[in-house]
């Protein structure tokens, strides 16, 4: 398994001759890309308004960190820049790389739309989610099944969200709602934001 890890990252991570443009876009995909989750979230709640969505994809991250915790202290791995291997465009620092808590939080939200929202956008976010977890590898901070291991973790957070959900879930949306009513009246009445 180490080997074909350590292929694949020769094989997608960047070198001396790769062109600039493609290492702007992995850089824009690593520093920027993320940021697309509390904006849509945000919109989702305020505006649109997609509750559901909103509050099971915050607690499959809930999990997911939890879960990816677990998983790098149990098992550790140190990240390619560390051994030597290949070239490391963004600085990181010296913290276990199994599983990328960045691909892992990117992963979760494109499922939550593709398994909750079942609409067409889920789709763009794989992809975007796929972008940021090649940008990583591309730019020497993971090794690929680091990726491999966040698609996992976020499988199993949006599992578990959605057995957690069928318990309590209409009553954590309930009170949740509410809570915004209160917060959020005066916002509310100027429509200023979704009821």
């Amino acid at each position: 398994m180490e080997n074909i890890n350590y292929q694949l990252f020769m094989m997608i991570n960047v070198t001396p001759d790769s062109p600039l443009w493609l290492i702007e876009l992995a850089k824009f995909l690593v520093e920027q890309a993320i940021n697309i989750i509390p904006i849509v979230l945000l919109i989702a709640w305020l505006w649109v308004p997609r509750r559901e969505l909103v509050i099971k994809t915050l607690i499959a991250l809930a999990f997911g960190v939890v879960l990816a915790k677990a998983l790098g202290m149990f098992f550790p791995h140190v990240r390619p820049f560390i051994q030597g291997v290949g070239y490391q465009l963004l600085g990181h620092s010296n913290t276990p790389s199994f599983p990328s808590n960045h691909g892992m939080g990117a992963f979760i939200f494109a499922l939550s739309f593709l398994f909750w929202n079942r609409s067409g956008i889920g789709i763009c976010f794989m992809a975007w989610a796929l972008g940021i977890a090649w940008s990583r590898v591309y730019l020497g901070v993971h090794w690929p099944m680091d990726m491999v291991g966040a698609f996992m973790v976020a499988l199993v957070s949006c599992f578990l969200t959605q057995w957690v959900w069928s318990l309590w879930g209409k009553s954590f949306l309930a009170n949740s709602e509410k809570i915004y009513h209160r917060v959020f009246i005066l916002p509310i009445k100027k429509s200023w934001v979704k009821y």
